[in-house]
């Protein structure tokens, strides 16, 4: 299965989030954090994924988490202009162990970036922000 879905329960529960990284512990330990404070989640391991999921119904998600450096293929910053191409408002994190100086010129505008390493708790309030702040301002 090229992406998977994990239900979460809580408060964020409608919000489903799609999850890009790479390293399969990462993956794993960000789809745990964002179920268990009640996001649905979606998974994809490299660029050619997420974006495959994008394409098929971008609406679907309420934001885009994406490490930056992905391996073969579409990387970070990629997933954020096609999530955005798709839905004009669409919340996109970037997270990064040594990318975060390319953000101004690479990452979409009212985009967030996280450095590598972080408290999960930072990557919740900055998800939530987002979220709340596209929902407040409509839907593009």
């Amino acid at each position: 299965m090229v992406l998977r879905l994990v239900s979460g329960g809580g408060n964020m529960r409608s919000a489903t989030v799609l999850v890009v990284d790479d390293d399969a512990l990462i993956l794993k330990v960000l789809v745990d954090e964002l179920t268990e404070v009640g996001f649905e989640v979606m998974a994809a391991r490299d660029g050619n994924q997420a974006i495959a999921g994008l394409t098929k119904d971008a609406s679907r998600f309420k934001a885009i988490i994406t490490d930056v450096n992905l391996g073969i293929g579409p990387d970070g910053w990629d997933v954020g202009r096609r999530a955005r191409e798709l839905v004009s408002n669409m919340p996109v994190v970037y997270l990064s162990g040594d990318s975060s100086h390319e953000w101004s010129s690479k990452g979409v505008p009212d985009s967030v970036m996280i450095a590598k390493p972080f408290v999960p708790v930072q990557l919740v309030t900055a998800i939530s922000i987002l979220i709340t702040a596209a929902d407040t301002h409509g839907s593009g």
